[in-house]
Parts: C-alpha cells; structure tokens; sequence
C-alpha cells in the first residue's frame, strides 16, 4: 500500500511511503511467517508444539498447528490483550495465563516443555522463527523495488533481525521502539542483551524483558538505527492509520508510523521509506481509535 506522508501525519513528507499490512494475515500478525517456518521444517512429536507470547505469537502458532492438526498448548501473561487471548481459545489451543510479563510466561513454558517433550517455538530467538520472519522482506522487495529504508517495530528483534539480514548492506533499516520498553536500544549501549522496562502501551507485543541473543547478533551486523517514541505518539498514530486509511493496527503496530509523524526518524527527501504494520489482533469501536 502507497500512500502520501502527508496522508499519515508526517510533516512536509510528499514522497510515497509504503505501508506493509501485515496484519492482513490470517493470524492477525506477521508471526504466522515464523510459526510456519517452525511447524513445516521441524520434527514435532506427537504431544505437539508449545509457545510463550505476549499475545500475537501464541494466536500464530495456534492457527497454524490447528491448520497442520497438531496440538498446540500456549503460555500468556495477564498483560496479553483480551482480543489476542480469546483468538488463542477459539483457535482450539490449550491457554494457560501464567505471570505478568512474557518473561513470566515464558519462564512456566520452558518447564512445561521439559516436563512434556513437546517441541518449543520461541516467540523470536529461534534460527527457524528467524527466517520465517525475514519472508516479509523477500516479499518487501518484490513489491516495492524501490525502497531504500524499512522502519521495524522491536520487541525480541526477530522481525528486525529477519529483515535486516535478508537486506544486509542493500536497504536501510531503522528499528523503533517504545521508550517505555527499550529492549534493543538497551542492548546496543550496553553492547549484549541485558534486561530493560518493560512499560509501555504496547507491552503485550513489544516489551520483553530483554532481546534475544540470536536477534541483537543480526541487529549489531545489519540494523542502521533504533529509535524510540512514546506512548502519546503511539495512541496518535494508531488513530491516524484508523481515521485517515482505515488500517486498524494495534499499539505495537503503530510505532514505525509514530516515530515519522514525531519526527524521531527524519528520512532524506531522497528516501523511498516502508514501514511495517505488524498486526491487528485488538478491538476497534466504530468511529473512534481502535482499542489500546
């Protein structure tokens, strides 16, 4: 989808600016490309697959072991958004709520796993996640050849890291990240994962307690920039991509069109920027700002 910078909010931008709708996937969020790569290049034995998430990488792996018909049973902490946790239920899958954090959730997953011999899909810090996610940017270049950056939410960094290492050196790739939950940004100054907060509006999708050890190796080889922006310009953009285009995107899907319209990433007029809508799997009220 191409649309005027203008259109969205961003100040003096004339030049197109792609939009990746990934949460018209049918999951609701660009994980179906991770979980899919799991499920169709692993050995999962017979007691099935087991994941930790905040919300949208446990609706992934649900939908696509339904699909595949194998079990699947997914760990969420309260934090999870309502809609992410009813989708997991319908979608057939055990659900457990266990922790307040991903971190939390994770933590019970990992025991479980060991307890069940069922086969771990991590949510980013897995080479197969990985990989599934860097399908986004194949398509990316197919579509729109003429892109030279790409803006990336951040949360573990398996989408950043996907991204960035299909590209390499080819196209400019800028991480954003909220300021309440600065996982990468952290990570980068202290020069390996180490933990950081984990506040934010967007903490079901973008707030684990550190990145993983696999991501930030491709984030320090291939990622250009991280930036940050705050909750204010989070609820703001996803109110514009709502009134302006009709995209419904959840807080953690908003931040790369925030960090433009705040001007905490500044493209050159000679830059032709993309950035990632990563899902929607939230409640919208017709006629006002799709639920937080």
């Amino acid at each position: 989808m191409r649309v005027a910078g203008t259109d969205i909010g961003v100040r003096g931008a004339d030049a197109p600016i792609v939009i990746k709708l990934e949460q018209l996937q049918r999951s609701g969020s660009f994980k179906a490309r991770g979980a899919f790569a799991n499920l169709l290049t692993r050995d999962v034995p017979r007691t099935g697959v087991i994941a930790a998430s905040g919300g949208n990488h446990g609706v992934a792996v649900a939908y696509v072991a339904a699909r595949l018909n194998m079990p699947a049973r997914i760990f969420v902490p309260t934090v999870s958004d309502a809609e992410k946790v009813d989708r997991i239920r319908r979608l057939g899958a055990d659900l457990v709520i266990e922790g307040e954090t991903y971190s939390d959730a994770l933590e019970v997953a990992e025991g479980f796993a060991a307890r069940s011999g069922a086969l771990p899909i991590h949510a980013f810090d897995q080479y197969e996640t990985i990989a599934g996610q860097g399908t986004l940017a194949v398509e990316l270049a197919e579509q729109a050849r003429d892109v030279t950056t790409v803006l990336v939410p951040v949360g573990g960094g398996g989408l950043i890291a996907g991204i960035a290492a299909y590209f390499g050196d080819s196209v400019r790739v800028v991480g954003v990240e909220p300021d309440g939950a600065p996982t990468l940004t952290r990570a980068l100054a202290f020069g390996a994962p180490v933990d950081a907060p984990s506040g934010s509006v967007a903490a079901d999708a973008l707030a684990p307690r550190r990145v993983g050890e696999l991501t930030f190796k491709l984030a320090t080889a291939f990622v250009d920039e991280v930036v940050l922006v705050d909750d204010e310009a989070i609820i703001d953009a996803q109110r514009a991509l709502w009134e302006q285009l009709r995209v419904i995107a959840e807080p953690a899907a908003a931040v790369c069109v925030a960090a433009l319209r705040v001007g905490a990433y500044r493209p050159d007029p000679k830059e032709r920027v993309a950035v990632v809508i990563t899902g929607a799997n939230t409640v919208a009220h017709r006629g006002t700002t799709p639920a937080c």
